[in-house]
């Protein structure tokens, strides 16, 4: 049998790599758009921001490695498009620009998703650029060492736009960004946003919310500014961030079912509505456990999760896909942020009966040097007081204290079960109640 994947990062490599563990006779051929696999591109604002210098950090498993493997590699080679019923590819060499055909008896898609450039005014200027791949980090890094680049702009306040605003400034830079919305940080809630929000401006970012970039000037080969409804910016360097789009336009003409976004639809064995043609990673949608219907996750975790099953299935299995609940971190300069489950926002589309509760705790004793509060947000069932989601942020032990929630959510815990589970205790790492705790038993 012979499998093709299309896409060699994240989902496509742990699905190879799961195939070649269960069946050494399967063949397996990846074709890769992109001039590297297997990589980490979570890691990309740090290599930028030269927490990192050497982007072979970021490399799960080498190209020699999965050919060791028995694994068929081409990178530089897009997928053009899909013969469902002849059981077709049509590959592209982006290097030669030859094009040819392959077969294959059972087909997985994990193209991913690509950044999103709006149609501002001149955005084909050099020192434009987003932060999706690693060749886009790469040329980032090099592009911001150049003695000119002091001012960069960031579009978005999302994940990647803090991100990226965090590793500028690691890197000296004047970092500014703008953000169309009231607030960044979208997928936590006011409380917890506020917070990351104070530290950006604490730590210099120059934020601004609730303005729309229109346009960016230049000198007609490089960038020198950002037009917004409000004013206009230096920039030397614009980093753009506003979103993902799922990679699956080469597939609209297969009839496969896509959500409204174009990511994918899958059932929980990542099977597509095709049969023979599996998905999995930043362009699929995914079952989310917490609200119970399928939503978009670009998150590396699920990708490798989701990439692992479809390659077991691939393989013969019949393995599902328990769920995700949106579990994500994100470093803000001195703080962290951790959230998992249900947001408030959430909660209020559902309609669910639901409570909430903000409270303030140290990850550890005032009796042992150095202890820092953790602002913890519950989201939990009126009544019942099953917990749906939680929110923390702090300069120490937030995000662990997040994975802990996700536990509690995932086995459908009570903040009473929770607020009574035999959590550890040492001074220098927490109370004899925790934070946890705390919160838990604070919900009424």
């Amino acid at each position: 049998m012979k499998v093709v994947i299309i896409g060699g990062v994240a989902a496509g490599m742990s699905a190879a790599s799961k195939i070649r563990r269960l069946d050494a006779g399967i063949q397996v051929t990846v074709y890769e758009k992109g001039g590297f696999l297997s990589y980490g591109a979570c890691g990309l604002p740090y290599y930028v921001g030269g927490f990192n210098d050497d982007y072979r950090k970021m490399i799960a498993r080498s190209r020699e490695a999965f050919e060791t493997m028995g694994v068929k590699t081409f990178l530089r080679h897009e997928v053009r498009s899909v013969d469902p019923e002849k059981k077709q590819v049509v590959v592209k060499d982006l290097e030669s620009g030859r094009e040819f055909i392959d077969s294959y008896d059972k087909l997985m898609i994990a193209t991913g998703a690509e950044a999103i450039i709006p149609p501002f005014s001149l955005r084909d200027l050099l020192g434009i650029h987003v932060l999706k791949t690693m060749e886009d980090g790469i040329f980032l890094k090099e592009f911001s060492k150049m003695q000119k680049v002091k001012n960069v702009v960031i579009v978005g306040g999302g994940y990647i736009g803090v991100e990226c605003a965090e590793a500028f400034l690691h890197s000296g830079k004047n970092v500014r960004i703008i953000e169309t919305a009231s607030r960044v940080l979208a997928p936590f809630d006011g409380e917890i946003g506020a917070l990351a929000q104070e530290e950006l401006i604490h730590q210099g970012v120059m934020l601004h919310t609730g303005e729309r970039v229109e346009a960016f000037l230049g000198d007609g080969l490089y960038v020198s500014h950002v037009k917004t409804d409000k004013a206009v910016y230096e920039a030397d360097l614009v980093v753009v961030a506003v979103g993902i789009r799922p990679c699956t336009g080469f597939l609209k003409s297969t009839g496969i079912k896509m959500g409204k976004n174009g990511a994918l639809v899958v059932d929980r064995e990542m099977r597509t509505s095709i049969q023979d043609i599996y998905a999995a990673g930043d362009c699929i949608l995914v079952y989310h456990e917490v609200l119970e219907e399928d939503c978009y996750q670009a998150l590396g975790t699920v990708a490798n999760k989701c990439g692992r099953i479809a390659g077991t299935n691939l393989a013969g299995a019949h393995e599902e896909f328990s769920g995700a609940m949106g579990s994500a971190a994100i470093k803000v300069c001195d703080l962290e942020l951790g959230r998992t489950g249900m947001g408030e926002e959430d909660a209020k589309r559902l309609k669910v009966d639901y409570k909430t509760l903000v409270i303030k705790a140290n990850d550890h004793p005032a009796y042992y040097p150095g202890p820092t509060p953790i602002t913890i947000k519950l989201i939990y069932e009126k009544g019942t007081k099953r917990l749906l989601g939680a929110q923390t942020c702090g300069k120490k032990g937030a995000v662990l204290r997040a994975d802990v929630f996700a536990v509690a959510i995932h086995a459908r815990m009570t903040t009473s079960e929770l607020g009574m589970t035999d959590l550890v205790y040492a001074p220098p790492f927490a109370g004899v109640w925790d934070a946890i705790q705390i919160a838990c038993n604070a919900a009424k």
